[in-house]
């Protein structure tokens, strides 16, 4: 197999070792930071990969991704604030846990329960990745429209409490990304007259200012609200045994499986496979009453699934160049910016480094498992001990800078500000900053197969509909946002009938 001689390749590079070390610990203090994600963290430091060779670049934030999904569950069981969406599952158990003098317990289950997932996920990506993309390839613009189709809807409508909101933020970011010029008139569409947006709007820019700056923005506003105190921690109470952990290992390994299989759906993402193992988990359950009281397997169910995206996410990503998530949204600017073409034929003209950055995948696993096993404690209590006063003026200027240097252009700084103050309003009015960006990455793909199969048509649309396979992603996509409809319906009627 290729990632066998990728793994001896990337243990003999001492430096390449050095970034997916460092991007371990950046993303777990990231993650673990209430209220800063890791797509953030990401967003912020992407123009330093400008400088770097591919692999290391691609490589540390990819692991960055991985290392933080795990830190937020540090917030979530000791300050009882989940540092990422998904680690609000995991602040069911986890705080309860830490405010009966368990914390360290719980983060150990937590720990081994993220490694388990994450590999998990990691493996199933290697071991499928190639057949998808050979499959891909055979897929003519007429499929890969009606591919893209169904990932706007999905992530619309799945995205979020709300689809007509959801689908607005993926119809937003498909309008601001036709800003620029036509690519195949080169005529001016939505510029206003301005030469700054004749090369429409850089990416850089515009997820500093969704993930970071909105961020920042939506910090200043909670100011008043009371500081998180971390929970207190009893070291006789938080040796993890074998027989304590037995039990959590079928919830582990269904929790896996449920969050590879979420990963591999674009726009899903971690939040919904950790909700999603979390009930099953439960359902399942020799003492269901438990949960939510400060149950181990509370927090390893959860943890797994989180982490268990991680990996298949990157399927859709990596094979027709759709990604899977925020994250992945963010990496393809990576390879564009080196010059990497993704999609199927990716396998064929780039192979050494897929594999070699799956096999930098797996090193930061077991490094962030490391690392958390033996210091999630430490890096909490650091954590607590940097004024929040200090630190988001810290990463508000960081943005400042990390926009300009992206092309040196201060309109790229206009562009990160404006971004900020639309993903700080979008938060507030429920509308989904990630369906935004995904969509914005994704539109320009769209809109080219769209063209090309328009071109290959005789009958125009309905190209669309004499091809089968294109016919039936279409209707995936349809069926998808039918299914949300009928669920938001039923949540609804169930809460006006609850007394």
């Amino acid at each position: 197999m290729d990632i066998f001689p990728a793994l001896i390749g990337v243990l003999a590079d001492p430096v390449l070792l050095g970034w997916v070390l460092l991007a371990a610990v950046v993303g777990m203090v990231v993650g673990a930071i209430p209220g800063l994600t890791a797509s953030a963290a990401i967003a912020m430091l992407l123009p330093l990969t400008f400088y770097m060779e591919p692999l290391p670049a691609l490589a540390f934030l990819y692991v960055i991704g991985k290392s933080g999904r795990y830190g937020g569950s540090i917030a979530a069981i000791l300050f009882n604030t989940p540092g990422t969406a998904a680690s609000a599952a995991t602040q069911l158990d986890g705080y309860p846990l830490a405010r009966q003098g368990k914390a360290s317990k719980a983060m150990k289950v937590a720990t081994i329960s993220s490694v388990i997932g994450d590999f998990t996920g990691e493996i199933l990506l290697i071991a499928g990745v190639a057949w998808i993309a050979a499959i891909a390839l055979k897929l003519g613009p007429p499929e890969l429209f009606a591919v893209y189709f169904a990932a706007f809807i999905v992530i619309g409508s799945v995205i979020g409490k709300s689809v007509t909101r959801g689908l607005a933020s993926a119809a937003l970011g498909i309008l601001v990304a036709m800003i620029g010029l036509d690519p195949i008139s080169s005529t001016e569409r939505f510029t206003f007259g301005s030469f700054h947006l004749t090369n429409g709007i850089g990416l850089v820019p515009l997820m500093i200012g969704i993930f970071v700056l909105g961020e920042v923005f939506a910090q200043i506003e909670d100011r008043g609200r009371a500081p998180a105190l971390m929970a207190t921690d009893d070291p006789a109470r938080n040796r993890l045994s074998w027989a304590e952990y037995r039990p959590c290992l079928p919830h582990v390994a269904r929790s896996s499986l449920i969050g590879a299989f979420i990963g591999m759906l674009p726009g899903l993402g971690s939040a919904i496979a950790a909700f999603v193992a979390y009930g099953e988990g439960k359902r399942r359950a020799r003492d269901p009453e438990a949960w939510g009281t400060g149950a181990l397997e509370g927090v390893a169910a959860p943890e797994a699934a989180n982490n268990a995206v991680s990996g298949p996410s990157m399927a859709p990503l990596l094979t027709l160049g759709i990604p899977g998530s925020t994250i992945g949204a963010i990496l393809i600017g990576v390879f564009l910016i080196h010059g990497i073409q993704i999609g199927p034929t990716m396998f064929l003209t780039s192979r050494d480094l897929v594999y070699a950055l799956f096999a930098c995948g797996l090193i930061g696993i077991a490094i962030y498992g490391v690392i958390g096993y033996f210091g999630a404690a430490f890096v909490g209590r650091f954590i607590t001990r940097v004024p929040t006063r200090v630190l988001y003026p810290v990463i508000f200027l960081t943005s400042f800078v990390a926009a300009y240097t992206s092309r040196g252009n201060l309109f790229d700084v206009y562009v990160m500000v404006a971004a900020g103050f639309a993903g700080w309003a979008m938060r507030k009015l429920d509308f989904n900053p990630a369906a935004f960006v995904i969509s914005f990455v994704l539109a320009g793909g769209a809109e080219e197969t769209f063209r090309q199969a328009l071109l290959l048509s005789d009958n125009g649309l309905m190209i669309f509909v004499t091809r089968p396979v294109a016919l039936v992603f279409l209707l995936i996509g349809l069926a998808a946002l039918l299914v949300r409809v009928r669920s938001l319906r039923r949540q609804t009627r169930a809460a006006v009938m609850t007394p």
